[in-house]
């Protein structure tokens, strides 16, 4: 009887330990980054305003320069290019919005909104771009409610959120998508 608890035990730790082991691959943390390593201080100068919003390109720059001081790895953050290792640029390009629920009246309650932008990342120190996308889509929506006693305009939260998603999905390519492996270069 004895015999028996402890072979099962040691069945069970066995199948625990085979289960566990194929997974440690899928839980390593990322400790690297995916700039070249000489890349210690990074430029966010003011993004351009192509889609004449108020303040839109304010938001977007701000988010982006949050987002890497967050998330970068050490990474210094400026608004000059100057004595910068590499610059972010970037452009809205239009902001548009629709609605796309409407109440038993007739009127939007739901709108959709989408933002268009151009981004490039340059390595100053090696004169090359180290990303580029001309087409950077993003989109978000907010809720007017129906009830004028509880009004609240969600289109200033609601572009917030949005800067907040194309900065995180920007740092996220910029320290871990598309670096340079540069052992294979050498």
């Amino acid at each position: 009887m004895m015999c028996a608890k402890r072979a099962g035990r040691g069945a069970s730790l066995l199948i625990l330990l085979l289960c566990a082991s194929g997974f440690t691959e899928c839980y390593k943390p990322v400790t690297k980054s995916g700039l070249p390593t000489h890349v210690r201080t990074v430029a966010v100068p003011p993004f351009q305003n192509q889609a004449l919003r108020y303040k839109i390109e304010s938001r977007f720059t701000e988010a982006v320069s949050n987002e890497i001081i967050r998330r970068g790895h050490g990474l210094r953050v400026q608004s000059e290019p100057e004595g910068a290792d590499a610059v972010v640029d970037g452009v809205i390009r239009s902001f548009t919005f629709s609605g796309v629920l409407l109440d038993e009246r007739g009127r939007s309650r739901v709108f959709e909104v989408t933002v268009v932008g151009a981004v490039t990342v340059r390595d100053q120190v090696q004169n090359r771009v180290l990303y580029d996308n001309q087409n950077y889509i993003y989109r978000g929506e907010f809720e007017f409610t129906s009830d004028p006693r509880t009004f609240f305009n969600e289109e200033d939260p609601a572009m917030q959120r949005i800067a907040r998603n194309f900065a995180e999905s920007l740092v996220s390519t910029l320290v871990h998508g598309f670096g340079v492996n540069e052992e294979k270069k050498k």
